[in-house]
């Protein structure tokens, strides 16, 4: 299991570092920069950087963590602590409103999520698996047949 971490300012601007830092981090675990797992982490991690920065105020810390080899199926679990002992609380936006998703996009894109107290604050965390890849199949002549198509 190897973990990193990056601590993050107040300033909402720390949400771009926080991306960059992360994408050099997936980077230097093996992950492709545009493997579709990369961008769900990035978005995820943006999300979480960003509640934890708007919603108290106070700096954070961001930790990633990594399960499984570079070739192998493992979790990746990604971890925002702030000063804050207030719960997330979930929001249902309208249409029209500009904010007020992130935990629901957590939700929609992780595998798993939640939180927990962490000191006097809280740590919302999130898992993403990363399967095996799969075989490239061998050309045999045979044709090959969809199944369920």
């Amino acid at each position: 299991m190897l973990q990193v971490q990056l601590e993050i300012g107040s300033d909402p601007s720390e949400v771009g570092r926080a991306r960059r830092w992360a994408r050099a981090r997936l980077v230097k675990s093996g992950m492709r920069d545009d493997e579709p797992l990369a961008e769900t982490l990035i978005l995820l991690i943006s999300e979480l950087v960003t509640n934890a920065v708007v919603h108290t105020g106070c700096p954070a810390v961001l930790r990633m963590l990594f399960g499984g080899g570079v070739a192998e199926a493992g979790t990746v679990r990604v971890e925002v602590a702030d000063v804050s002992a207030c719960p997330p609380r979930p929001r249902h936006s309208r249409s029209e409103d500009t904010g007020g998703r992130g935990l629901e996009l957590v939700d929609g894109l992780a595998d798993r999520w939640g939180w927990q107290r962490e000191g006097a604050g809280k740590s919302i965390w999130c898992e993403v698996d990363r399967g095996l890849p799969t075989a490239t199949p061998q050309l045999t002549g045979a044709p090959v047949v969809a199944r369920g198509a």
